[in-house]
């Protein structure tokens, strides 16, 4: 009488283990989801910037939304349609000015809501929140109200100032947040180590929680300058007769935004990228250089 011996399964982790076709399938997929999902996101979310730089060539007449032909002639000329670089310089202006002014107040109420005691502090905490969760229609209109009820009475027409002054309003807070974050990660036994040096507290400042803060303060200015050169909505009630480069676009997408709208917007895309991979590239120089000292 014979008896049949069936060869058992080698385990999973085996050498001689080998999974079906669909098995390794499901297993690379597995793998790489979080990947793939990454790049899906990604696609979608460059996927206008894409379509931006390419109809920058478009030939087109009337209308650049149906690809006429290949030119670059509106890349020799951004400024050839009317009032394009005009709004572009202004936007450009009120940036500079809120992102300046935003950050310098945003960094002192930041230090005094981490590092002080006061009255109403748990208050302030909150409603530092408040401009970022209105709407801004709802603060574009009460913007508006304030300076056709307030400041008409001094004088003050809508235009420039007024969206300098609206620009300051929101980005206050973003800035506020943002170098928030940064002061509560810091350890704060550094500035006592500096104290306990007979540093005072200017020295101890300077030298010490700038530098360290510094990092914040530039990506509260760059997150401040964004919001500010795209904004639109509050712009569009505040602004009067002034014109800057988003109201400009969505004036002339009404017949067709011109394919030198497209080159300027791209252009200042371009100049973002370079601007963070700039940072993240000295970042990491700055790191490089203090663990090379402090593994000597």
């Amino acid at each position: 009488m014979t008896t049949s011996r069936t060869t058992p399964t080698p385990p999973a982790d085996s050498p001689a283990y080998r999974p079906s076709a669909a098995k390794r399938a499901q297993l690379w997929l597995a793998n790489h989801f979080a990947v793939i999902a990454a790049v899906l996101v990604l696609l979608y979310l460059f996927l206008p910037v894409a379509y931006t730089f390419a109809f920058s060539f478009n030939d087109h007449g009337k209308t650049n939304i149906v690809w006429q032909g290949f030119t670059l002639e509106h890349w020799k000329d951004p400024c050839g349609v009317p009032g394009a670089c005009e709004s572009l310089v202004t936007s450009l202006q009120v940036g500079a000015i809120s992102t300046f002014v935003a950050t310098v107040l945003g960094t002192l109420m930041a230090l005094a809501m981490v590092r002080y005691r006061f009255r109403g502090k748990a208050a302030s905490n909150v409603l530092i929140f408040v401009p970022m969760a209105t709407p801004e229609i709802v603060m574009g209109a009460a913007l508006l109200t304030i300076f056709v009820q307030g400041f008409a009475n001094i004088g003050v027409d809508l235009g420039f100032g007024t969206i300098v002054f609206a620009h300051i309003m929101f980005c206050l807070s973003f800035v506020v947040v943002t170098v928030k974050a940064r002061i509560q990660s810091l350890d704060p036994r550094i500035e006592e180590a500096a104290q306990d040096l007979y540093a005072s507290p200017m020295q101890t400042f300077w030298k010490i929680t700038f530098p360290l803060i510094l990092p914040g303060i530039l990506g509260a200015a760059m997150l401040a300058f964004s919001l500010s050169f795209d904004d639109f909505i509050i712009t569009n009630f505040v602004s009067g007769n002034e014109n800057t480069f988003p109201k400009f676009v969505y004036v002339a997408s009404r017949r067709g935004i011109p394919a030198e709208a497209n080159v300027i917007g791209f252009s200042m895309f371009v100049l973002a990228v370079l601007l963070v991979v700039g940072a993240q590239a000295v970042g990491s120089v700055r790191a490089s250089r203090y663990k090379n000292r402090v593994e000597e």
